[in-house]
């Protein structure tokens, strides 16, 4: 089939390398433009853009996709699909309609639950035990299109989002190219979506932020949902030090929250263990290292605040 391909981070990579190694022929990738990134704040192109230049694919970065001009640009190409995989922006009613067989979107979750930009994400933070992948038709709707198909994915107790995501771009990019098979020999039949509605937004740094009142086990979930992206984080002597996932320590209930005792740091139930920490423009190390430095009086705590005099 001729697709056009719309994605943009590293997990949307393994969809367009199986939709090519399946044989599809990709006319163009559409993903979003360079943006500067880092402490350094260097220009940086989408993973996607780099793996389409490796193919040799055509790299499409539009500001705008409600140009009528672009739309008449898609149109150009004879697209029998699209594929989008974690594109980034709303694809509007103009440009739905070019491709004849429409824009297969895969989503990161089994619709109806977790219709949004961060799926995984608030799947992890809501403890949920199972996950999944979904295609399904877009439409002017949130993630509301028919799903063509779904598979599943067990979340394991010590998954970080980034562990989560790993495994679902591969099996999600398999249930994509399974859906594109469908497409093409015509038996591909859409189901309207049933069930409880949840949604994702996307997530803030200021959502990565620890409540240490809140009980271990919503600080557990909390910090994997956010790592590596944007970062679980807390404050000490006013300034942030970023957090790697915890383990509890369920029979130490003597510290308050957020207070320190060695790797340990009370919340509102029990005591839980830190486990890498990286200290304001500092590299990720492990807690133990970082409190031979710190040099902690006894009783000193993570904080909500931040430091204004600097």
């Amino acid at each position: 089939m001729r697709i056009l391909f719309a994605g943009t981070p590293d997990v949307a990579v393994p969809s367009l390398e199986r939709l090519l190694s399946a044989g599809h022929e990709v006319l163009a990738v559409l993903t979003r433009a360079p943006a500067r990134a880092g402490r350094s704040h260097a220009m940086h192109r989408s993973a996607v853009h780099d793996a389409a230049e490796h193919y040799g694919i055509p790299v499409l970065t539009p500001r705008t996709l409600r140009d009528p001009q672009f739309t008449e640009n898609i149109a150009t190409l004879a697209p029998d699909a699209a594929a989008v995989v974690a594109y980034g922006k709303i694809v509007p009613p103009a440009l739905l309609s070019v491709p004849r067989l429409g824009w297969i979107n895969l989503h990161f979750s089994l619709l109806p639950a977790w219709r949004g930009a961060a799926p995984v994400q608030h799947a992890l933070a809501a403890g949920d035990d199972i996950t999944g992948a979904s295609t399904f038709l877009l439409e002017e709707g949130l993630d509301t299109g028919p799903v063509f198909g779904s598979t599943t994915e067990r979340i394991n107790p010590t998954d970080t989002a980034g562990d989560l995501l790993e495994r679902l771009s591969h099996s999600g990019a398999e249930l994509l190219v399974r859906t594109f098979a469908l497409l093409e020999s015509g038996l591909a039949v859409p189901h309207p979506q049933h069930g409880d509605v949840t949604y994702a937004p996307s997530i803030s740094v200021a959502d990565a932020q620890v409540d240490w009142t809140h009980p271990a086990i919503a600080i557990d979930r909390q910090i994997r949902a956010h790592t590596p992206a944007p970062g679980a984080w807390t404050m000490l002597r006013g300034h942030r030090i970023k957090l790697g996932p915890i383990s509890p320590v369920p029979d130490v209930t003597d510290l308050a929250p957020g207070e320190l005792r060695g790797e340990l740091v009370g919340t509102g139930s029990h005591a839980v263990r830190l486990g890498t920490v990286a200290p304001a423009g500092k590299r990720v190390m492990e807690a133990r290292d970082w409190l031979r430095g710190a040099r902690l009086s006894p009783g000193e705590q993570f904080t909500a605040k931040e430091r204004t005099d600097d």
